[in-house]
């Protein structure tokens, strides 16, 4: 079995502000990415326990880096933070995609919900569609014919997972009280649920269908009031108003994914 695993700091438990995400001092920093190579190590063993064998890559999906190297899972493979773009050495031979400390999209009240990001994007559509990171990206990998399996992060997140992959196993690690705000698990039963919903998402990946729609592909981005475009415009961009862009590939990848 070959898996492929993304991640990002905002979805672990004990997680639900952005000091703790963003802006960060040094000396508090690993304290939160701890949480998320915690969790992230629980889903390679649960993903072991089910295929001793199995072959993990996990990609450190977070701007700034949220894994903690010195504590990565010995049997797994990491993707550190550094220039990347899509699909992240994701291809056909994976046999399922999974998400680990994964946050919804922005305006949907989970905690630090946000599309891409916080500071600047309104929301993010693909052929009408609105997608967040996880949308955007399980529905790359369903371009591919590889499922998406697991989604580990609020209460929030794996709602959104589940209206787009229906059958998809879901680990809850926090209850959403506000973007900032949050009931959550204590970080060893966060690891023990994660570790479980894996072995079950390896167990079911059968029955799980990729999320796709086929292309071409429109993207239409909108940012936030205030936040300019003409970066956006200068990379080839559609103009549609004075806060929104649009591009149409057939590929994906060549959008913003």
């Amino acid at each position: 079995m070959k898996i492929h695993m993304i991640t990002d700091l905002e979805g672990p438990a004990l997680i639900s502000r952005f000091d703790q995400t963003r802006d960060v001092t040094p000396e508090d920093k690993p304290r939160w990415m701890r949480l998320l190579t915690g969790e992230v190590n629980a889903c390679v063993d649960g993903i072991l326990d089910y295929d001793p064998d199995a072959e993990v890559i996990v990609w450190d999906g977070h701007g700034s880096g949220g894994i903690l190297e010195e504590l990565f899972h010995r049997d797994a493979k990491l993707i550190a933070r550094g220039p990347i773009s899509a699909p992240y050495y994701l291809d056909d031979s994976f046999d399922g995609l999974m998400f680990v400390g994964q946050h919804a999209r922005a305006g949907t009240g989970g905690v630090l919900c946000h599309t891409y990001s916080s500071k600047s994007i309104e929301y993010y559509k693909i052929n009408g569609v609105e997608l967040g990171e996880f949308g955007c990206r399980a529905l790359m990998a369903g371009t591919m014919g590889v499922p998406t399996i697991l989604c580990a992060g609020d209460d929030v997140a794996v709602a959104e997972a589940r209206e787009l992959v229906p059958n998809i196993v879901g680990a809850a690690v926090k209850q959403a009280l506000g973007q900032e705000l949050a009931i959550h698990l204590s970080h060893d039963a966060a690891c023990d649920l994660i570790r479980e919903s894996a072995r079950e998402a390896c167990e079911r990946r059968d029955e799980i269908e990729p999320y796709f729609f086929a292309g071409p592909y429109t993207q239409e981005i909108r940012y936030l009031e205030g936040v300019s475009i003409q970066g956006a415009l200068e990379q080839g961009w559609e103009f549609v108003d004075s806060r929104t862009v649009r591009k149409t590939a057939d590929d994906i990848c060549e959008l913003r994914v």
